[in-house]
């Protein structure tokens, strides 16, 4: 069987938005070569990925267990590209990390394995908090540093950081939904849909502040904190939201999907990054586990999805 990852790569994008034209888009090539593509691997494969809709596409059964394949591939490829080559299993030390609830679920746990893996003699102490209080610890000293959500962060005078991961925030929807197959969307296109709100580290006040910026509120019918409860909510067809593609995943946990389409909008992305005292610069372990990021990211800034 011969697939590239071209192939592989064009397939996912066309998964997940639904619509070869969308996914030609995001990934910035001619809808043709999409296409193509996957007509290519279907006829390597010799199974049909999709249904052809005129409204867009739809996974088959075999299209979705691919896709699960296909993500593997990518994830695959993804490690061996990032992540550090370098061993040094002698070095040894303790760093304590401060991290927020979204990175600890969502950005934290490959990356904590592959640095345990490499670092097994160094001790990493993980501790939880929300965001005011790991900026008081970072000023405090109760931490080595933190992993948060540093587009949130507020004291900018006595904390420095480097961001390692910028991630996109765009509209949920579930499937069939109108706004689907619109080409365009707006903060105004979403504004009188009854939308769920998600509150965990700040995403609610960061809302509040792109949609007063664009002139809308939205029509909230509901916040939590839980992620799972939004994308049940969402895929169920309770309502919409916008969220950032870190915590994007295309079905419930009731296996309903959830569709994801770009905004027209100014909305900011959320950026994850490594925070500490500004007079007080990593050292030892903690400079190590510091490094260790920077060089999986391969520098600060890296987009999620990149």
């Amino acid at each position: 069987m011969n697939l590239t990852l071209r192939q592989v790569r064009y397939f996912i994008a066309a998964a997940e938005a639904g619509q070869m034209s969308m996914a030609a888009k995001e990934l910035n090539v001619s809808q043709s070569a999409v296409t193509i593509a996957i007509l290519q691997l279907e006829e390597t494969l010799g199974v049909s990925l999709f249904d052809r809709q005129p409204g867009g596409v739809r996974l088959t059964p075999e299209g979705s267990r691919f896709l699960g394949r296909a993500r593997n591939i990518m994830a695959a490829v993804d490690d061996a590209l990032h992540s550090p080559l370098r061993e040094n299993v002698s070095e040894t030390g303790h760093v304590r990390i401060g991290l927020t609830y979204t990175v600890g679920g969502y950005f934290l746990p490959r990356h904590y394995a592959r640095f345990r893996q490499t670092y097994p003699n160094i001790a990493v102490e993980l501790i939880e908090m929300p965001r005011d209080s790991l900026e008081t610890a970072i000023v405090g000293g109760g931490i080595d540093m933190a992993l948060m959500l540093v587009s949130n962060l507020r004291n900018h005078r006595e904390i420095d950081y480097e961001t390692l991961l910028r991630s996109r925030r765009r509209l949920w929807l579930p499937a069939g939904h109108e706004l689907v197959a619109a080409q365009r969307i707006t903060l105004a296109d979403v504004a009188d849909r009854d939308y769920i709100m998600l509150t965990v580290d700040e995403a609610g006040q960061t809302a509040s502040r792109y949609w007063q910026h664009a002139g809308f509120q939205p029509k909230v019918t509901f916040s939590t904190s839980s992620v799972e409860a939004v994308r049940s909510m969402v895929a169920a067809g309770m309502g919409v939201t916008i969220l950032s593609d870190m915590v994007y995943r295309h079905w419930s946990l009731d296996g309903q999907l959830i569709e994801r389409r770009d905004l027209e909008d100014d909305i900011p992305t959320m950026d994850v990054g490594i925070a500490w005292k500004r007079d007080r610069r990593p050292q030892g372990a903690a400079l190590t586990f510091f490094e260790h990021l920077a060089l999986t990211f391969g520098g600060a800034g890296r987009e999620a999805g990149d």
